[in-house]
């Protein structure tokens, strides 16, 4: 897309992908309805079979993890929400501030104001849930990032934004800058499988009532098997860098705080569980989940981090199993 490499811009991304707008309407749907495909792409793959098998899962059908006959007649009552949907471009959706060149290295990050989008178009493609890969081959390499142009994007857009004002106001500003939609069901257990890499919500009846792909542990780093709770969340917050806690870290490494952002290492939300040290998180590699190792916590999309903690609250347990 035109300017693609301008400063607020970034760099140009690689060609466009090809998208199927079947699989993609099938995406937004269940992506709708709550069992997230994870990135908005188009593409078949694990993180569409997934959530498949939680909506299957959910409507008693079989659990086939494949858009089958049975599944498409009952994603059919949903056929209102389109695959995609064009917006003009605002002010407000362009603007930054924008991080700008990105170090690599903490203690570069530390010095930072914040750790923010490196790109309008990275800014874009998580506002709705996909990549600037997929927004390049849903318009066109002409297509000017200037307020007034109109731009097809994956319908994420949310049935409400109503959000409990008693939220802050910052946080509040983020759950509409992602489509966060404010009609979340209300969780009473969260349950981890290592197996399928997802996490299920359910509620008071055991009921499954969400699922989100994600990202959890490593050789170095497992997952904490057993029985937690999550204690509460911090929205937007800033990240305790500590290399004697990372595998992967330069041994020249010394504690740092980074500043707050969409690209942290922990994204827009940290729930914080009763394991020390332990948490779900968003991530600023939204592609990655479900395809890379984390350091023992659980990572999602921003999107979906931030929806899952509108269905939490402190105290509600969360159930970690192979």
């Amino acid at each position: 897309m035109a300017g693609a490499a301008s400063a607020q811009t970034g760099t140009p991304v690689r060609a466009p992908v090809t998208v199927d707008r079947s699989v993609l309407h099938v995406q937004v749907i269940l992506d709708h309805l709550g069992f997230s495909p994870g990135v908005l792409d188009g593409r078949e793959g694990k993180s569409l079979a997934a959530a498949l098998k939680g909506f299957q899962e959910q409507r008693g059908l079989p659990e086939t993890g494949k858009a089958d006959a049975a599944t498409l007649r009952a994603l059919y009552l949903y056929r209102q929400m389109r695959p995609t949907t064009v917006i003009a471009l605002t002010p407000e959706m362009l603007a930054g501030p924008y991080t700008n060149p990105f170090p690599r290295d903490a203690p570069e990050q530390a010095k930072l104001p914040m750790l923010g989008y490196k790109t309008v178009m990275e800014k874009l493609g998580e506002m709705f849930h996909t990549t600037p890969a997929v927004l390049m081959a849903l318009n066109s390499p002409q297509t000017k990032l200037t307020a007034g142009t109109k731009v097809v994007f994956p319908n994420a857009l949310p049935d409400a934004a109503n959000y409990d004002p008693k939220l802050p106001e910052d946080w509040r500003a983020t759950l509409a800058s992602l489509n966060v939609g404010s009609n979340q069901p209300q969780g009473a257990k969260v349950v981890v499988d290592k197996s399928d890499e997802v996490l299920r919500v359910l509620d008071k009846d055991g009921k499954l009532v969400a699922q989100f792909m994600a990202t959890m542990g490593s050789q170095y780093d497992p997952l904490p098997i057993g029985s937690w709770t999550i204690k509460g969340a911090a929205y937007n917050p800033p990240f305790h860098y500590n290399p004697k806690l990372f595998w992967d870290a330069d041994n020249s490494d010394k504690k740092a705080l980074l500043p707050p952002g969409p690209n942290g290492p922990v994204g827009v939300v940290w729930l914080d569980l009763s394991k020390p040290h332990y948490g779900i998180h968003g991530t600023p590699n939204p592609e990655t989940i479900g395809r890379a190792e984390s350091h023992g916590c659980i990572r999602l999309t921003n999107w979906d981090a931030a929806r899952l903690a509108l269905m939490v609250k402190p105290g509600t347990p969360a159930v970690f199993q192979n």
